[in-house]
């Protein structure tokens, strides 16, 4: 669907708005995608904006843009709300509803304005179709704001079931809530903003409500269809190095394990402990492999001096590419992307309740809370 807002004359295709590496992998299945389905000469090739909010994505952007994929590759500069100090007392939680919706009203206008000067010089009024995974993040509030028609995107695979954030934040009163959301009054994200054209997720059986904006895009067609050399620049965009990975996936007659980290809990020590368990619990007798995930930055080498350690940041769906790898076992917390690693015999997700001997359980049941299905039943 085109972006139907009604700004100035659309002078650029596309842009991708991402947040974590993840973000980047699917902007670059979607891109490739219409590269195999549009005739040469009316391809346009789009922009990616990489957000620095929460993501330090190191030197992707500069691997990025030697692969040609996009036309652009750009810093977005996006600021967390805490960066603006005067905005704290509208975010009060009140038990009175009248008082607690006003001061919402308040926070989504003001925070659209002072991320403007960060996302002015952007010009995504000049786009025609605005694709933005996680638009919870400012993003969201300031395309409301300005008025700009976008694609919401999934944030992870099947993310939804373990934290659908827009009811989970919003649960109380949520039916007036959306409603507010829908005249542009306060912003909830995942298909409920005005703004907001539809909802791309991987599969609607695993989201645990319902939003008439969803539209279900699944991911593994998009895998599957990659053509030899779209594999081999999906490879060079995210690894720097592809064969001293391969060199320390090499076959050596071990049978392996691998444990998909999180960084979650945020206690550094809880998590280390996570790790230990599981190897000792899921790992022993095999030749162990961690993978840790782009935003985990436990160095895993001292913690676990005898184990494999995969050396940068990238999704780990990209293994799918390599030809010959083979693990016998994946162990993975809520990790979805296990699912999608076709390269492994057996596959555990222990899910969230795993934590509870960890920390709080109210910490991480999100869904639980909000009254949801639990993620891991």
């Amino acid at each position: 669907m085109k972006n139907q807002g009604k700004n100035k004359k659309k002078t650029k295709s596309r842009i991708y708005v991402c947040h974590t590496f993840y973000h980047v992998y699917v902007s670059i299945l979607k891109e490739m995608k219409l590269v195999r389905e549009t005739k040469p000469s009316q391809y346009h090739k789009a922009d990616i904006a990489l957000s620095s909010i929460s993501t330090n994505f190191e030197n992707l952007g500069e691997r990025l843009a030697k692969t040609g994929i996009f036309h652009k590759v750009i810093a977005l500069d996006e600021k967390r709300e805490d960066f603006f100090p005067e905005l704290a007392k509208y975010r009060k939680n009140y038990r009175n509803l009248f008082r607690h919706m006003i001061n919402r009203i308040i926070f989504t206008k003001k925070l659209a304005r002072c991320e403007e000067p960060y996302m002015a010089p952007m010009g995504f009024a000049d786009y025609r179709d605005i694709y933005v995974f996680c638009d919870s993040d400012p993003i969201g509030y300031y395309l409301n704001y300005k008025h700009i028609f976008y694609h919401a995107v999934e944030d992870g695979l099947d993310c939804l079931k373990n934290l659908d954030d827009a009811y989970v934040a919003n649960h109380g009163h949520f039916r007036l809530k959306t409603w507010f959301s829908r005249l542009n009054l306060i912003f909830i994200m995942n298909g409920w903003g005005k703004y907001c054209l539809d909802m791309e997720i991987n599969d609607r059986s695993k989201v645990p409500t319902d939003c008439p904006r969803f539209v279900e895009v699944p991911r593994k067609p998009l895998e599957q269809a990659l053509t030899p050399p779209q594999k081999k620049l999906m490879i060079q965009a995210f690894i720097e190095d592809a064969d001293k990975l391969m060199e320390q996936l090499k076959p050596t007659g071990e049978e392996i394990a691998c444990f998909l980290t999180e960084p979650h809990p945020v206690d550094v020590e809880a998590r280390k402990r996570v790790c230990l368990d599981v190897i000792e619990q899921y790992c022993k007798g095999y030749k162990v492999l961690i993978k840790p995930h782009p935003r985990d930055m436990i160095d895993y080498k001292e913690l676990c001096p005898q184990a494999v350690v995969l050396r940068g940041r990238f999704p780990v769906e990209v293994m799918n590419f390599f030809e010959g790898l083979h693990i016998k076992r994946a162990v993975s917390i809520v990790t979805t992307a296990l699912n999608n690693m076709d390269f492994v015999d057996e596959k555990i997700n222990l899910g969230a309740s795993f934590w509870d001997a960890y920390e709080d359980p109210e910490k991480h049941a999100y869904n639980k809370k909000a009254g949801l299905a639990l993620a891991d039943k």
